[in-house]
């Protein structure tokens, strides 16, 4: 390995690095805060070293990574989503009373293996990611352990887990069966040069591909027990879940798919489109008949993704772009409403139905107006990034013709405008009564008023001058 090589990777050695000093902290420095200090440090320094990273951009690491400009947004995004997650881990993990160094150096492995995702160029490199990114969180999302809801979540996402990697696995064999590559440029140049005699292999291992992803994006049908995953894993996992993972993923479907020349006579396109039309319509009417918050999130994640792949399917540089400040926009919304939820846990429990929302703006107004622009910019008004994210999907999607898709999500959008107002509702509501959960009546700690003032803010500045981000954006398609 060359010193240019080691340069590219240092964003994700720093990483690797920092899951080690928190191991060797928790044994010689045992302690909460220590190990915070540490994870927070060296997250930062991470993506701190993306700026010397990119002198080296783009750069082929051993022919499975590639670090160009694509990866590295994509890296810096999720390492500042895994701060935010970490900031929000630590009063959580001060409330419930639990040894936290593990919790910190599994958070960093999770992390790391998202980053790799998002530079992987072969098949390799991808599982790597996938398996480094799955099996911290099976231990995450059961870390309160006495919560019988968290293991059952646990133990229903490694179920998940095992059978996307199985789908993902036999994917790829038939995949390099049929045109002997395991490299995404590989894939690019024999589908160009001509599909061969064996097409039903190919075709077939791509569509097992198609489902890992499914699976590992929890979209419709493979959506299962997405609900009860977020329901049960403690709330800064959820947030890492909804979040990072997910962005992690789609850094691998535009990288992975983007190799494959765009049909849309074609069975995979026809494929990803019922899969985005099933998530978006699922999604939102499945979401119309939850109470518990944490559901709602859930069906509506799987909603958004379905938006995500409406532009994908857009095809071109306009893919990139929407698909990119679409991911963004929705991270900086979900981050605040988890966070939210994680700054007004105590030790008994999570606010996770509605009921202790109910006049939450008459008892804790900080919180009811960070959780409703959070919900503004989920729904998509003007002002906050997710208007613009869900103009650029529009946009995109009318440019590409897609017009069935298009009014879909133009309908689904205003399923979803019912079960966000009823949150809104509950939160200006009047009452008399005393929250169910005393914590949220109680003022959100520094800390968490601070990162969850400042991702409004964002989501507010990204929604009245989108411009920077957009050009920002933009400069990804020169090197994808």
């Amino acid at each position: 390995m060359t010193a240019a090589d080691l340069q590219a990777l240092l964003p994700l050695l720093i990483l690797a690095a920092t899951s080690l000093f928190i191991l060797l902290g928790a044994a010689f420095l045992p302690g909460h805060r220590t190990a915070y200090l540490i994870t927070i440090v060296g997250m930062l320094v991470a993506l701190a070293s993306i700026r010397a990273a990119v002198a080296q951009a783009p750069h082929l690491v051993g022919e499975m990574l590639v670090i160009d400009a694509f990866a590295l947004f994509y890296i810096g995004l999720l390492l500042l989503a895994a701060s935010v997650v970490t900031t929000f881990a630590y009063d959580y993990l001060k409330k419930i009373h639990l040894k936290a160094e593990e919790f910190y150096a599994l958070l960093t492995l999770a992390t790391l293996g998202g980053c790799v995702l998002a530079a992987s160029n072969h098949f390799a490199t991808m599982f790597l990611g996938i398996e480094l990114l799955s099996v911290p969180l099976y231990v995450l999302i059961a870390y309160v352990f006495r919560k019988n809801d968290s293991l059952e979540a646990a133990l229903k996402y490694l179920i998940l887990a095992a059978t996307a990697s199985a789908f993902l696995l036999f994917g790829m064999a038939l995949i390099y069966a049929e045109l002997g590559t395991m490299h995404f440029d590989g894939l690019r140049d024999n589908l160009q040069a001509g599909i061969g005699e064996r097409r039903g292999l190919l075709l077939a291992g791509i569509a097992l591909m198609i489902t890992g992803f499914g699976f590992k994006l929890a979209v419709a049908p493979f959506h299962m027990w997405t609900p009860d995953i977020y329901q049960g894993a403690p709330a800064p996992v959820t947030a890492f879940i909804a979040t990072i993972s997910k962005g992690a993923m789609v850094a691998l479907l535009l990288r992975f798919f983007g190799a494959i020349p765009s049909d849309q006579s074609g069975a995979v396109f026809t494929a990803i489109s019922c899969i985005a039309v099933a998530s978006m319509t699922i999604g939102n009417l499945l979401a119309l008949r939850q109470t518990n918050v944490k559901r709602i999130m859930a069906y509506s994640s799987i909603a958004h993704l379905g938006y995500v792949l409406v532009a994908f399917l857009s095809g071109g540089p306009q893919a990139i772009e929407s698909a990119t400040f679409y991911i963004v926009s929705y991270s900086i919304a979900t981050l605040s409403v988890f966070g939210l939820l994680a700054a007004l846990s105590n030790a008994d429990g999570e606010p996770e139905t509605l009921a202790p929302f109910k006049g939450l703006f008459w008892r804790n107004r900080s919180a009811a107006v960070f959780l409703s622009l959070a919900i503004f910019s989920l729904i998509g008004i003007p002002l906050t990034s997710g208007f613009w994210a869900k103009l650029f999907i529009f946009i995109a999607g009318i440019q590409s013709g897609l017009w069935v898709l298009v009014i879909l999500l133009a309908l689904n959008s205003a399923i979803g405008l019912y079960y966000y107002l009823r949150i809104l509702f509950v939160l200006y509501s009047p009452t008399d009564e005393l929250s169910e959960l005393s914590s949220t009546t109680s003022p959100l700690n520094r800390s968490s008023f601070v990162i969850l003032a400042a991702l409004t803010l964002l989501s507010l500045t990204i929604g009245i001058h989108p411009a920077p981000l957009l050009e920002l954006v933009k400069m990804l398609v020169t090197t994808l």
